[in-house]
């Protein structure tokens, strides 16, 4: 393969910079090429990894393999009177896709602005934000399905999404891999602007009867004031996922500190808000090393200069086991651990 490189740093690659050597890697811009580094693979028994914009993963070790980076580019739109059906290439970059169809006024993906990663990434995370979530506008994806060497449609039902969920996080995880994915958007969509921090970014805007590119902007505007800049800091974002307990688990929380965040869902379960419960917990700002808690946003931890995955980890831990010592609730992590 000629764009094969080896002995490769992966802190180029993922959004926490932590140093760890990939003993091979190449970048895949075609589904034909995809399929000739896993049969280069295959022939010299090499375990497969596969990445995308890097934003949701920490490697704590070395890589012994093939890491494949998805390149794969493409943009094909069909607009059926007000529904705009938009094929998506895996290694399209999420935020600039957003600005993308915004621009050309088709609504849906706006609320999810500014949400690090690649397309290929957004469905096995289930991608959300702001009252959104991928699986909203959903209609099907393309993955290369590796034990039967072809490519496959699934539908949603077939994804098996939930929050931060999905199918290729189980037992699609080392078998499919995600080449294209299409979505269904809005010539007429339906402004969103429910969650408090977005309402407030609009009026703060002087925007009483806002459009998608409004609300766009606003989200931008709210994400960058909240979080780090990976460019500037090394960090994954989210690094747990929200916890959904049962109401009894709630209101025994919420009995205590009435202010608690506490969002009831379909199911009858409240989601609470991990940040608040890390927070309370007093890691906000928090340091070790140069493994850290971000000192606006305690849901993010950060890599002060040079902190392995390993010490990301270690903080990780320390802080899921700070929670369920106080509240009784085990963080679960959003980021896939390498």
């Amino acid at each position: 393969m000629e764009a094969l490189r080896e002995s490769v740093d992966l802190a180029e690659f993922t959004t926490m910079h932590c140093h760890a050597v990939a003993s091979n890697v190449v970048d895949v811009r075609s589904v034909e090429e995809l399929v000739e580094a896993l049969a280069w693979a295959g022939e010299r028994s090499l375990h497969v990894r596969v990445l995308g914009g890097g934003s949701n993963v920490v490697p704590t070790s070395d890589v012994n393999g093939l890491v494949i980076v998805m390149r794969i580019q493409e943009r094909s739109p069909c607009v059926d009177g007000d529904v705009v059906h938009v094929r998506l290439g895996a290694g399209e970059v999420w935020h600039d896709v957003v600005e993308w169809t915004v621009s050309q006024g088709w609504g849906g993906m706006e609320n999810m602005a500014l949400i690090p990663g690649t397309v290929g990434a957004a469905p096995m995370q289930n991608i959300g934000a702001y009252g959104v979530e991928q699986a909203s506008i959903f209609e099907e994806l393309e993955c290369y399905d590796r034990q039967e060497r072809r490519i496959v449609k699934l539908n949603a039902e077939e994804c098996r999404f939930g929050y931060r969920e999905s199918i290729f996080k189980h037992e699609y995880c080392e078998r499919m891999i995600i080449t294209s994915v299409a979505y269904r958007l809005s010539t007429s969509p339906k402004i969103n602007a429910s969650y408090r921090d977005v309402s407030q970014e609009l009026t703060a805007m002087g925007v009483a009867e806002p459009t998608i590119a409004d609300v766009m902007n606003a989200v931008v505007s709210v994400r960058r004031r909240k979080l780090p800049d990976p460019a500037e800091i090394g960090n994954s974002g989210s690094f747990f996922k929200n916890p959904v307990v049962e109401a009894a688990t709630a209101e025994r929380i919420r009995a205590d500190h009435p202010d608690a965040p506490a969002y009831p869902q379909a199911d009858g379960r409240v989601k609470l808000a991990a940040a608040w419960l890390i927070d309370q917990c007093g890691w906000k700002g928090a340091r070790s090393g140069d493994a850290g808690v971000h000192d606006r946003q305690a849901l993010v931890l950060v890599n002060h200069g040079t902190a392995s995955g390993s010490d990301i980890l270690a903080l990780a831990s320390a802080i899921q086991q700070s929670v369920h010592q106080r509240f009784g609730i085990m963080l679960e992590r959003e980021v896939n651990v390498w």
